[in-house]
């Protein structure tokens, strides 16, 4: 009995040691890394930038959008910063396709944010 136990223990030690292709990671090099941050920069500047230029039109278009009910604002402001976005990131050399739904919720916030930020201190 004592060697079936021991049998079992050596192909447990032998399958742990063996990671399944789906978990390794793939190391990225310093110049891979360079690049990624170098995109991750122009994908936040560009999308500050943009909300930061919806503040200051809403401010000036909307003055403070009594009319408008506040969500509808930010609906527009979200799919025209969208549309744009995607017309914007290829000319600085962003490729748009390998964006998945994580990287559009998060430069959609950045511009939402910095929108709401730009419109309340030009209203106060």
């Amino acid at each position: 009995m004592k060697k079936k136990n021991k049998s079992k223990a050596s192909k447990g030690k032998k399958e742990e040691a063996e990671e399944p292709n789906y978990l390794k990671i793939k190391e990225k090099t310093p110049e891979e890394r360079k690049q990624n941050h170098i995109e991750g920069v122009i994908k936040t500047a560009v999308a500050a930038i943009i909300g930061i230029i919806a503040g200051i039109a809403g401010y000036y278009l909307l003055d403070k959008a009594i009319d408008f009910t506040w969500y509808s604002i930010i609906i527009v402001v979200g799919i025209i910063a969208f549309y744009l976005q995607k017309a914007v990131f290829p000319l600085v050399k962003i490729n748009t396709k390998d964006f998945g739904a994580k990287d559009w919720l998060y430069v959609e916030f950045l511009v939402l944010d910095f929108f709401l930020i730009t419109w309340i201190l030009m209203l106060n």
